[in-house]
């Protein structure tokens, strides 16, 4: 088995007195592909940020390599929703990613130009951000993601809103950079997606439902969700 980098264990989270998450374990092993689905309002977004020390539990603990993750939270990277980004903003596709970039001008350049590389974004570095497509605007947010130097890479509903052939290029892009040993949590709303593209899958309704291979979550949650539907609630 894969070394286990990023482990939650027994995460609690609250907004007042309102539990979003009930404990919530999960480890993630060294270049996987997982699926996070939930329907609208499962804690998705709110787990992602947990994971990555934006937003802290109110009981339970994350470390990315053994580490607390307050004290590394470099090594995980969270990839926000495209819904969440003022594409408006005059600046070009290079100069955008290059906002990810924490490290030095000169090794962050060469960075900034192989992440535009490796989603595909090089001839379209020099155009502004509200020229993209919807399509486009998911790979120059992962792009701005694999400039970090991170140990994990955490994408939040990558795959929704966009095209199926733009769905379909991010997720060929996502197990090329697995291939390459990049661990992914990817969360998701849509059931077939996950059961059909991803080698793991844990579903969450505030807390853990299931987790594990396609098929066995298909197995173990036969009686719950209605995959004909494509969507977990």
């Amino acid at each position: 088995m894969s070394e286990a980098v990023l482990v939650a264990k027994d995460l609690v989270v609250s907004y007042g007195s309102q539990v979003v998450l009930q404990d919530v374990s999960l480890t993630l092993q060294a270049g996987t592909l997982t699926a996070l689905v939930g329907a609208n309002g499962a804690g998705k977004s709110t787990l992602l940020q947990v994971l990555q020390g934006q937003l802290a539990a109110r009981s339970g603990s994350v470390h990315c390599e053994d580490v607390p993750i307050e004290d590394c939270r470099e090594r995980v990277v969270l990839m926000p929703q495209r819904s969440r980004i003022d594409w408006s903003f005059p600046i070009t596709v290079r100069e955008f990613v290059a906002l990810g970039a924490l490290r030095s001008p000169a090794r962050a350049c060469c960075e900034r130009e192989a992440a535009l590389q490796r989603v595909g974004l090089s001839a379209l570095a020099s155009r502004r951000l509200d020229a993209l497509s919807g399509g486009q605007q998911q790979r120059a947010l992962l792009a701005r993601a694999l400039v970090q130097p991170s140990t994990v890479l955490l994408l939040d509903e990558p795959c929704s809103a966009i095209d199926p052939p733009s769905r379909d290029q991010l997720l060929r892009l996502m197990r090329q950079l697995v291939s390459v040993g990049h661990t992914l949590l990817v969360s998701s709303h849509d059931w077939g997606e996950a059961l059909d593209l991803y080698d793991r899958v844990i579903v969450l309704q505030g807390r853990v439902l299931a987790d594990g291979s396609p098929a066995a979550v298909r197995r173990s949650l036969s009686g719950l969700v209605d995959p004909g539907n494509h969507c977990c609630g």
